[in-house]
């Protein structure tokens, strides 16, 4: 028997005008359905709509198409059944921990005593007894984040909404947290029936989750979904949470991705591609990493996220840009060097900036036609401006900036244009133009 649906998404869309005038579409065509007794993960690359599309379910935010559903009803507002958690505590510094949790029952008109009764009874759920007297600025960030916490909860709500809820915690602060809310969750302690949880953190999307789902980006919508049917808790270093994870990778790294890996739209490369927001120095270091002894040229994601301590986040869109660029190839949750990333790591620098620079020439476009431009112009130089412009036609401006930042770093490295930061004119570099 199907569980009972509690938020329906279908064909929901969202756009954002610029201060330019320009329209983003954030979201397209997203279908979802959240349902009761169960723990849904969402995980996406920066900029792909994931806070949007919570705001959304929350009644934060209007769609500007599709149909939002909570309970069966159209949702036009906030409702009284949906709590949210951000990233960010968003506690009001000057009220204690006990009247920042009352606030939402406040605002819904709770009289004194019960907001009283039932905001003691959410702190001692989360662990703060002791502590409804503190003001914010006394407590670890730990300590805040269960404020927050028991903020949604003291409403009771069916859906809980969380956005990046642990992001801004230490590691083991978060892990302790996270592993706390799912015994209250498994105990039956929760008021809740449902849980979203938006995340940059795939271990962490599979330690929690029934259902992970893998959002795409420009515009979101969801892409992948993986069913976990392994209870709880889960333990982090067991054959059966590893090989999920590797799944989980696997399908973050489908495709070329101009995000970080997680776009098939990428596979023909052409001027108006979103670049990975890669650094080159970590690009570098990455691939100095892969040709170790220990890895041989070859790695899984997982692994080489461990020994390079770099986050999720950090890690795809670096291996994105590699697999842009030849050097590596990303595909089932494995990274390997190619032949030309072999050749690029045994290379002295000036060898390396040569392979790079070619390899930029040859897939990526928009490089390509920068440095066509300035060979066609006698002065070897430009403005900015027409290429940005260019971008526009396809991105926001804001985009659209990133995009030929990203661009001018790997063309300064790869030798191909460069740029002078105080008069934003690109030109050919010095050795071009004698």
């Amino acid at each position: 028997m199907a569980k009972k649906a509690l938020v329906e998404l279908k064909s929901v869309a969202k756009s954002f005008k610029s201060q330019d005038g320009s329209s983003r579409t954030v979201l397209e065509g997203v279908d979802f359905t959240l349902r009761e007794g169960e723990i849904v993960a969402l995980l996406g690359q920066s900029g792909s709509g994931k806070s949007t599309l919570l705001r959304i379910m929350a009644g934060l935010l209007q769609a500007d198409g599709g149909d939002v559903r909570y309970g069966g009803q159209p949702l036009f507002g906030p409702a009284e059944g949906i709590a949210m958690v951000f990233q960010s505590f968003a506690l009001f510094p000057w009220l204690t921990v006990q009247k920042n949790v009352e606030l939402g029952l406040e605002a819904r008109g709770a009289d004194a005593d019960e907001r009283e009764r039932r905001a003691e009874k959410a702190i001692e759920l989360i662990g703060l007894s002791g502590f409804e007297g503190a003001l914010p600025r006394e407590l670890s960030g730990g300590m805040r984040q269960r404020v927050g916490l028991a903020r949604a909860l003291v409403t009771e709500p069916a859906v809980l909404l969380m956005d990046e809820a642990f992001s801004a915690l230490d590691v083991l602060t978060g892990e302790r947290l996270r592993d706390e809310i799912l015994e209250l969750w498994d105990g039956g302690e929760m008021p809740t029936k449902a849980m979203l949880v938006v995340s940059h953190n795939i271990e962490e999307a599979v330690m929690m989750a029934d259902r992970v789902l893998i959002f795409s980006s420009n515009p979101g919508r969801v892409r992948a979904e993986l069913a976990i049917a392994l209870p709880r808790p889960r333990q982090a270093d067991s054959a059966d949470v590893r090989l999920l994870i590797d799944e989980v990778y696997a399908l973050m790294t489908m495709g070329a991705g101009a995000r970080g890996g997680v776009s098939e739209e990428a596979a023909v490369p052409h001027i108006g591609d979103y670049l990975p927001d890669a650094d080159v120095g970590l690009m570098e270091s990455l691939v100095e990493l892969l040709a170790e002894e220990q890895f041989g040229g070859r790695a899984d994601l997982p692994a080489l996220a461990e020994e390079s301590e770099l986050t999720d986040e950090e890690l795809l869109p670096l291996t994105a840009a590699l697999h842009r660029l030849d050097l590596a190839h990303v595909g089932g949750g494995d990274i390997a060097l190619t032949p030309l990333g072999q050749r690029y790591v045994a290379g002295e620098h000036d060898e390396r900036r040569a392979i790079f620079g070619q390899q930029l020439l040859e897939h990526v476009p928009l490089a390509a036609h920068i440095r066509h431009s300035l060979e066609q112009e006698p002065s070897g130089q430009l403005k900015e401006e027409p290429f940005l412009k260019l971008l526009e036609e396809s991105m926001n401006k804001q985009d659209a900036e990133n995009v030929l930042r990203v661009a001018i770093e790997w063309a300064r490295y790869g030798e191909v244009f460069d740029y002078d930061y105080n008069t934003g004119l690109i030109h050919l570099p010095e050795e071009d133009e004698a």
